[in-house]
C-alpha cells in the first residue's frame, strides 16, 4: 500500500478533530505548542501549516488575525478543516503533500509549521525532502517548527503499558545497536532526539531549541484511575512550560518540537 493511501485510511479511523481538546495529554501538547508559536509570531506574519490535520492550530491563528495557509494530505481531515474554517477570513486550505510544496514560491512565509508529516515519513530521503521544502518556502529570518515523536516514549506508551510485550517493541523499533528503525508498517514512526536534530545539520538554519510538548501524560492517562482536576492541570502545564527544554526531559515526551531560524 502506498504511503498516502495508508495515511488516509489511518486518519479515517481517528477522531483527529478532538485529539487536542478532550484528553489532558492533548490539551498540554496544544498549550505548549501554542506557547512557542506565539513566542515567534509577529503582527502581520504569514503562517504556513504543513500537515494541518483538521485545523486546530491554523484556525486558532486565523482567529487571532494572522494570515494562515493550511496544507493537509488527508481528504477527510481537509473537509473538516474547511468546514470549521467556513466564513473565517485570513485562512486558505489546500490538499497537498509535505514532499511537494511547489505551489509556493521561495521565501513566502514568516513561520512554517511542519506538524504531522514527520510522523509518517519512513525513508531518509523523504524526511530530508519535507525539511528542505519547509525551509525553502520560509523567508530568511523566519522560523520553522517541526513536530516529531520520541521512539523511546513509544516503547513506554505502546508496549510497556499497552497491548504488546516490551521485547516485541524493542525489536520492532530498534536494530541490534539500538538505532531507530523506520518503516511504514509502524504507521507512526519515532526518532531518537539527536537523530532528528541531525536531519537539520548542514541546512541553512540555526537551531533555536528542542522542546517536549506533553511530558509523560500520554502514558499516565492510560491508567484506569487517572484523574487530573483543572487546578492540577494548570499547575502541571506551568511546570512543563518551565522544564520542557531540559535535555533530560525530552525523551520522556511522546511529542516534541524542533525549532530553528532560516538563515
Amino acid at each position: 500500500m502506498e504511503r498516502t493511501e495508508m495515511i488516509g485510511q489511518l486518519y479515517g479511523q481517528i477522531n483527529e478533530d478532538d485529539r487536542l481538546l478532550k484528553t489532558r495529554q492533548g490539551q498540554l501538547e496544544y498549550r505548549i505548542t501554542m506557547n512557542y508559536i506565539h513566542k515567534y509570531l509577529k503582527d502581520g506574519d504569514h503562517v504556513l501549516e504543513i500537515g494541518a490535520g483538521t485545523g486546530r492550530y491554523s484556525i486558532a491563528l486565523a482567529r487571532e488575525g494572522f494570515h494562515v495557509t493550511a496544507i493537509e494530505l488527508v481528504d477527510s481531515n481537509l473537509d473538516i478543516l474547511k468546514n470549521n474554517a467556513a466564513g473565517l477570513p485570513g485562512i486558505e486550505a489546500f490538499q497537498g503533500d509535505a514532499l511537494d510544496l511547489s505551489r509556493f514560491p521561495d521565501h513566502s512565509f514568516d513561520l512554517t509549521l511542519l506538524f504531522g508529516p514527520m510522523y509518517h515519513l519512513y525513508e531518509k530521503a523523504d524526511q530530508f525532502k519535507a525539511i528542505d521544502e519547509a525551509i525553502r518556502v520560509t523567508k530568511p529570518g523566519g522560523v520553522i517548527m517541526a513536530a516529531f515523536l520520541s521512539a523511546h516514549a513509544i516503547i513506554c506508551t505502546n508496549y510497556l503499558y499497552d497491548w504488546r510485550p516490551a521485547i516485541y517493541g524493542i525489536k520492532e523499533n530498534f536494530d541490534s545497536e539500538y538505532n531507530v528503525r523506520h518503516f511504514k508498517e509502524q504507521l507512526f514512526t519515532g526518532f531518537d532526539i539527536c537523530e532528528f536534530e541531525a536531519l537539520f545539520e548542514d541546512k541553512e538554519v540555526d537551531h533555536i531549541t528542542t522542546a517536549a510538548a506533553d511530558n509523560v501524560l500520554e502514558i499516565a492517562q492510560k491508567r484506569a484511575d487517572f484523574s487530573m482536576t483543572d487546578e492540577d492541570f494548570e499547575a502541571f502545564a506551568d511546570y512543563q512550560l518551565h522544564i520542557c527544554e531540559k535535555r533530560e526531559m525530552l525523551g520522556n515526551s511522546s511529542h516534541l518540537i524542533y525549532i530553528c531560524k532560516k538563515l
